[in-house]
């Protein structure tokens, strides 16, 4: 038969004591997300400087997200056999442990298998948030601690092109992994300080689903793998990304199976039927998707079209990280009123981003920094208001001995999703640009007047041939390839923004069908009388 997680929580006052170590659980999980960004977007200096090829790089990010995302599945599931409190300190101690020691590793083998080690601590960290928020939070400041963790998904990763430049520029590459210490060794003091501590349940180990465990991590991780190896090794083409994935989907099946039967299990796969669980689930992967086109998209044509470094477009996350420490409590005391219906919040959130997405399609090369501006105060908006009614809902038909199956499945359908959101838009854009280039030099192939200059001295990149049809300079040509590349780049970057587009109002559908409208936390507890009018 089924059991709960853990028996009837034990009622603690809110207190500031109390608020604090939630601060210390909230400054570890945006320590753990940007670390993982932070070290992907210096991953070319890091290369450089460990002396890494480009194919081992490639496995240092691979590996970490793998393990980050298998230790979201389990953390829950620890914290309450262990107790939160000790939990927490363990895992942020070791995180900070491998950061510091990373640098140091002597060899790849050894450098990889530290950061596997440090994504297993990391994963561990993002589930805790959410757990202490719908553990410890009178109904009155719930909405507001959901807002923090919205912070993870939308002030962390903005703000981590700002310190991924910081570091490599100006301090140094081993900063990228040594900057996770001063924010865990305040973790730590808020939370041995803050947090209560719970007994330990060590009989739970009578009922571990050890088997659900190995299907279930050893299936995500190689999904992962397979997912950001996949376009280096041509996919199906390849024997080891078609034995991973085969791999993968039949660990999953089972992994699914054995949860739905099991007594205590990692995922309550029961719990699906509540619409607005499942639809939280359904669209918090959409909304990482949707959010890339204020990330991702800038960054590949800066980065790609324009060949600035990570320092020169820094500032354009940044004007959607910090406005959230505002715009996150004010959306949250919307939502904290009963007249606001949560569903027609995210339906406007989805459709600035939208918005954003279409003044995005308008990408020329004559573009500067100064043109992205209103995209990136829409999509400043928009994404908050998109995963703050997500949590919310989702949240609202889950009771708190719950939470730990509620964590579990959200952190790793959020895990999974950044990781496969993030290799669907680069996969997308590589192969966009290669049929643009495609077409452009079948177009040009066909219409070689228009790369033809009158004369001699008229030829220029962009007219590279003479008269007679010879190169009239390899540097004119050279040239000239480069801005077909540069406008196969900018084509393909405005079919993703339109795709997204596409995926944002998917998102409208879904939340127009399945949830059903709910009311702020605090409101319930008012009388009937006060709660309707």
């Amino acid at each position: 038969m089924n059991v709960q997680p853990a028996p009837a929580p034990v009622l603690h006052p809110f207190t500031l004591r109390l608020a604090l170590g939630l601060v210390g659980v909230l400054i570890a999980a945006l320590t753990s997300g940007l670390n993982d960004r932070v070290t992907d977007l210096a991953l070319a200096d890091v290369r450089a400087a460990i002396g890494f090829d480009y194919d081992q790089a490639s496995w240092i990010t691979s590996t970490y997200q793998a393990a980050e995302v298998a230790a979201m599945m389990l953390s829950p599931w620890f914290a309450v056999t262990f107790s939160l409190r000790r939990f927490a300190l363990v895992v942020a101690s070791g995180f900070a442990l491998i950061g510091l020691l990373q640098p140091f590793a002597p060899t790849p083998g050894l450098f990889i298998a530290l950061r596997v080690v440090q994504g297993l601590f990391g994963g561990a960290l993002p589930p805790l948030l959410m757990t202490v928020a719908l553990r410890f939070l009178p109904p009155g400041v719930k909405l507001y601690g959901l807002a923090t963790y919205a912070l993870t998904a939308t002030f962390g990763p903005n703000m981590a092109a700002s310190l991924a430049a910081f570091w490599t520029d100006l301090v140094g590459w081993q900063f990228v992994f040594w900057q996770v210490i001063p924010p865990c060794l305040l973790a730590i003091g808020l939370i041995s300080w803050g947090i209560p501590q719970d007994p330990t349940r060590f009989e739970r180990f009578r009922q571990i689903d050890l088997f659900g465990m190995l299907t279930g991590c050893s299936g995500m991780a190689l999904l992962i793998l397979a997912l950001t190896q996949g376009e280096r090794h041509d996919w199906l083409q390849s024997p080891l990304i078609v034995a991973m994935l085969l791999s993968a989907a039949a660990l999953l099946i089972v992994f699914f199976i054995n949860e739905w039967f099991h007594p205590l299990p990692l995922f309550k796969l029961q719990m699906l039927a509540r619409r607005n669980l499942l639809h939280g689930l359904l669209v918090l992967a959409g909304v990482l998707l949707i959010g890339l086109s204020g990330s991702a998209l800038p960054a590949a044509w800066f980065g790609q079209v324009e060949g600035f470094r990570t320092v020169q477009f820094a500032p354009l996350a940044l004007a959607i990280g910090l406005p959230q420490l505002i715009i996150a409590p004010f959306l949250a005391a919307l939502l904290n009123r009963r007249w606001i219906d949560a569903r027609w919040m995210l339906t406007v959130g989805a459709l600035l981003l939208s918005l954003s997405c279409l003044l995005g399609m308008q990408l020329t090369g004559e573009w500067a920094r100064q043109n992205f501006w209103l995209i990136q105060a829409l999509q400043a908006w928009g994404q908050p208001m998109m995963i703050l009614p997500v949590l919310m809902s989702a949240t609202s038909v889950v009771l708190p001995p719950e939470g730990p199956w509620a964590s579990a499945m959200f952190n790793t359908v959020r895990g999974f999703s950044s990781v496969a959101a993030g290799t669907l838009v680069e996969n997308f854009l590589t192969h966009r640009e290669q049929f643009h280039s495609h077409t452009l030099v079948d177009q040009l192939g066909n219409r070689p007047w228009l790369m033809t200059a009158e004369s001699s001295t008229q030829a220029s990149p962009l007219t590279p041939l003479l008269p007679d049809g010879t190169i009239s300079s390899a540097e004119n040509l050279h040239r000239f390839a480069s801005l077909v590349k540069e406008q196969a780049m900018i084509l393909s970057i405005s079919d993703a923004y339109m795709a997204i587009i596409g995926f944002a109002l998917l998102v409208i559908l879904l939340t127009v069908w399945l949830p059903k409208r709910v009311y702020p936390p605090q409101t319930l507890l008012q009388p009937v009388t006060q709660a309707t009018r």
